[in-house]
């Protein structure tokens, strides 16, 4: 975008709106269903010789048997043109092959045998499969080759990746590889210094907990409204870090060879892990709360489900979401922007007290608006569609102009943030008008710099340095129209004098 076709004489971008190279994909996929979120992003480059700015947009390939729809409409290039998808392309991409049947977790190794697998694991596979299907004297009778079948962990007795993955002892990885099972936790300060790490290998069952343990979930302390008495939760619920880390598990990518991260900050912890995230959208899978049509890894996910390690219903996403906001935090953020990769966000303390407060009064509020009043209170209202801002202002939830939203002024009694309020809220003009002509009345004249100093710090917050002097220069434009102030100076130089009469 910004170059002109076939000649690809740079342009610039003429007229973006309120496009940026930010919100742009997350737009793309409102309104084309079908367009894979995996590697979608869009970078931006200026040119250093006419100071234009050019877009370039990484599309990837579409998903096998899925047109890319765009407004509801399907579409196809041919040759410079693009057009209405036709039948016969349409029956081509339908008719793709697509190969299902393979799980890379439910292959066998057929070298590996009971002998590669850590007994500690199997003892605690067996009490977490006893507590998931409560038949723990049923499981306590059976030998380890009729457990580990049951379990979804063996084929017929015959060991299989996801046996080592969850089970294996540490020195079986070479069964899987290239696959790299490893998980590193990394300790960093508020500057992004590192301060510690720790590797956890094989097996993973047992090295959830490892980590968890590593992890610093401190008390949290907050305020609510009309009590002296703090609320004190811990910074992480356990429920989300047990959720992200195993997600992080059994949905990874194990042929790209890469490891599980985790990295602590003060704040906020941040799970990493390969491969794409197959549902489309952290939006689709809240408001669809069912389990997704398909796993990358369904032996390993049927396992873990059955070790109480994940849920399989598909409701773990959406039941994070609600766990923050009955706690009244951010909500969690997934990023989808690195390629092949997907990246989740845990806070460990509030942002907003707006937000907080916000919460605490309004019970009522559903999760999708709770999660746009998460945009907000993140700056990231550049994302919000334009009838969504029009259903946020209906409830008077925000106000502002756009971008730059805040809370209403209904919210901000109820949540005792007058003052923030009032500092963002754009007063009558009436109301700048009477405290220059208070001035002037006192001091008898005033230089564009003096009605600057009295008025520019009363602005709205929202406005920059440059639509500040503008709004001064429009109020004392209206009053000269009006006949309330007149300038006895120059135009270079104004001093300005009341007219009207006492």
């Amino acid at each position: 975008m910004g170059v002109e076709d076939k000649t690809l004489q740079i342009l610039g971008i003429q007229n973006p709106k309120d496009y940026t190279p930010e919100n742009l994909p997350h737009r793309l996929r409102g309104n084309c269903p079908n367009l894979s979120s995996e590697g979608l992003r869009v970078e931006a480059f200026t040119t250093t010789n006419t100071d234009k700015t050019v877009w370039v947009l990484h599309v990837p390939k579409h998903s096998p048997r899925l047109p890319v729809y765009a407004h509801s409409s399907k579409w196809q290039r041919i040759g410079d043109s693009l057009t209405e998808m036709t039948k016969e392309r349409e029956q081509a991409i339908l008719s793709e092959p697509m190969d299902l049947s393979y799980d890379w977790s439910a292959q066998v190794v057929e070298e590996a045998t009971l002998e590669d697998l850590n007994p500690e694991a199997i003892a605690f596979a067996r009490k977490k499969y006893g507590e998931r299907f409560q038949n723990a004297v049923e499981v306590a009778r059976w030998d380890d080759v009729t457990f580990l079948n049951k379990a979804y962990l063996t084929k017929q007795g015959k060991i299989t990746r996801t046996a080592i993955l969850l089970l294996g002892k540490p020195e079986s990885k070479h069964f899987i590889e290239p696959a790299f099972p490893l998980i590193t936790w990394v300790l960093r300060d508020a500057s992004n210094m590192e301060l510690g790490y720790e590797h956890f290998h094989l097996p993973f069952l047992l090295a959830s907990d490892k980590l968890y343990a590593k992890i610093r979930n401190l008390k949290y302390v907050y305020l609510q409204d009309n009590t002296l008495f703090p609320t004190e939760v811990d910074m992480y619920d356990p429920f989300l870090i047990r959720e992200t880390l195993h997600n992080c598990i059994a949905h990874q990518d194990y042929e790209l060879g890469r490891r599980i991260n985790v990295v602590e900050f003060p704040n906020e912890l941040i799970f990493t892990n390969s491969g794409s995230f197959i549902p489309g959208t952290v939006e689709q899978v809240i408001e669809r709360d069912s389990p997704p049509d398909r796993y990358r890894n369904p032996f390993l996910a049927t396992a873990m489900t059955n070790l109480n390690m994940i849920e399989i219903r598909g409701g773990g996403i959406r039941k994070m979401f609600d766990i923050q906001k009955r706690r009244f935090f951010p909500m969690p953020d997934y990023d989808f922007s690195e390629p092949e990769t997907v990246k989740v966000k845990i806070y460990g303390k509030i942002i907003d007290e707006n937000y907080t407060k916000l919460l605490i009064h309004r019970a009522d509020l559903d999760l999708k608006t709770v999660i746009l009043l998460d945009w907000v209170q993140k700056g990231k209202s550049n994302l919000l569609t334009e009838k969504q801002i029009s259903g946020l202002k209906l409830e008077k939830l925000i106000e502002g102009r756009k971008p730059h939203f805040f809370v209403s002024a209904k919210i901000a009694q109820l949540t005792d943030e007058k003052v923030r309020y009032t500092r963002n809220r754009a007063f009558d003009k009436q109301y700048y008008m009477d405290m220059i002509e208070m001035f002037l009345k006192q001091h008898d004249s005033a230089t564009r710099k003096e009605v600057n100093d009295l008025i520019l710090d009363k602005l709205p917050e929202f406005l920059d340095a440059h639509q500040r002097e503008i709004k001064v220069h429009n109020l004392l434009r209206e009053m000269v129209k009006n006949g309330r102030i007149e300038n006895a100076g120059t135009k270079r130089k104004p001093k300005w004098v009341s007219i009207i009469l006492d």
